[in-house]
């Protein structure tokens, strides 16, 4: 072969990948075009269903049901509120429960600051236990189900702030599934339930909260058991006990 046809054939191979490149670049940029249409469309659903999650869990912490009759082997209360332990006292003067556990008490504070604070309390003084280890609400659970299995509870009055029930309630549902949990929420001196969807604080305060549920949700998806897994102190910034 002459080089006058090698030039020949790399010119006409030269010319057809020209020809090809335009018609290239427009299959790159349509296969962009739908890529960038479907992470669009995804974005739009995820936004979606975490607007529509949320609306779901306001309305739940804002018409929380409650069974002012009901009855239980146990009442825990979580502390965070001085309104807790006094709704808790009571109902355990009123003989809804055997024992009262209170958990997440802070390592300075006794019996005395209780009973001062809520005067209530020092009437069932007898029957209270008082929690000194949880950090946080994983914490809370954990101790709770030492406490019910070690008094052989198998229904348990939960007392606790609007905001926090679901969270609490998703907790405990993780360590003790065969236990019957009553909520018993209390409205929040910090938070209004009433007001989320008019005041710009108030909304804040309730979609921080919505998304620790939403992590805690995806945290006890994946994990056993919160005693014994690092996904609790990862996904609450700390360990769950002292």
């Amino acid at each position: 072969m002459t080089s006058q046809g090698v030039h020949s054939d790399s010119d006409r191979k030269a010319g057809e990948g020209r020809r090809a490149s335009p018609a290239m670049r427009c299959a790159l940029r349509s296969l962009a075009d739908r890529v960038s249409r479907g992470v669009a469309m995804f974005a739009f659903l995820a936004a979606m269903l975490l607007i529509g999650g949320f609306l779901v869990f306001a309305r739940a912490v804002e018409t929380w049901p409650v069974d002012r009759n009901a009855t239980a082997d146990g009442i825990v209360v979580l502390t965070g509120d001085v309104q807790r332990i006094n709704d808790a006292a009571t109902l355990m003067v009123q003989g809804r429960g055997k024992r009262m556990l209170i958990t997440g008490v802070h390592t300075g504070t006794t019996w005395a600051h209780i009973a001062h604070a809520n005067p209530v309390a020092a009437n069932v003084r007898c029957c209270v236990d008082l929690d000194y280890r949880a950090r946080s609400t994983v914490g809370n659970a954990i101790e709770t189900r030492r406490w019910a299995e070690n008094h052989g509870f198998n229904s348990l009055i939960v007392v606790t702030s609007t905001y926090h029930m679901p969270r609490t309630l998703l907790e405990l549902e993780h360590v003790l599934p065969g236990t019957k949990l009553l909520p018993h929420p209390v409205a929040a001196a910090q938070y209004d339930s009433s007001r989320w969807h008019t005041d710009r604080g108030a909304l804040l305060f309730l979609a921080r909260e919505y998304i620790k549920y939403l992590a805690a949700f995806t945290r006890t998806s994946v994990e056993a058991d919160p005693e014994h897994s690092p996904f609790a102190a990862l996904f609450g910034g700390k360990r769950p006990l002292s």
